[in-house]
């Protein structure tokens, strides 16, 4: 399985590295690894196909902000350890692209659609009662510009492709 993912700035990926030290025996994301799924891609077999559907459907889509704004938890993964602790993400524009991806590959049930929740995973699993404390907490919000996305190889758990905003 692939996916459509939206690179993260450094500060972003600081902070959730910072935050997953307060929930005790979770896992939490390695360096690089923090990234923020736009679309999960099934089916597909071929980077340089997907890359090619992707930057032909997106044609003309301009670089656009995304603004990490709180902490919440998802309190039952779909899949993997719970709870799931994360960084909340705001961008209109990322709902959209969502929305346009899923004409054109099709939606994972329970995490896609009308269920898509953009976030930063800070960690899985762990103490409940931590993580609950985690989202009382407030963040200085952090806005950034999204100027590419990455085809991630989920087998590999790395990055096998981009495609550079303006698409």
């Amino acid at each position: 399985m692939y996916s459509l993912n939206v690179p993260v700035p450094s500060s972003v990926a600081r902070l959730a590295s910072d935050l997953a030290g307060d929930v005790p025996r979770a896992r939490e994301r390695s360096r690089g690894e923090h990234t923020l799924v736009l679309k999960r891609i099934e089916g597909e077999r071929s980077v340089p196909r997907v890359r090619a559907r992707v930057r032909e459907h997106l044609t003309g889509q301009p670089a656009f902000e995304a603004r990490v704004t709180g902490i919440d938890y998802f309190a039952e993964a779909t899949s993997g350890p719970s709870p799931v602790v994360y960084l909340t993400v705001e961008s209109p524009e990322l709902r959209r692209l969502h929305g346009l991806l899923l004409e054109l590959f099709s939606p994972v049930e329970g995490m896609e659609g009308d269920e898509y929740t953009p976030h930063v995973t800070i960690a899985r699993g762990g103490d409940r009662d931590a993580a609950v404390r985690l989202t009382e907490r407030s963040i200085e919000p952090i806005t950034w510009t999204v100027t590419r996305l990455t085809v991630r190889d989920a087998r590999r758990g790395e990055p096998a492709s981009s495609v550079s905003l303006p698409a």
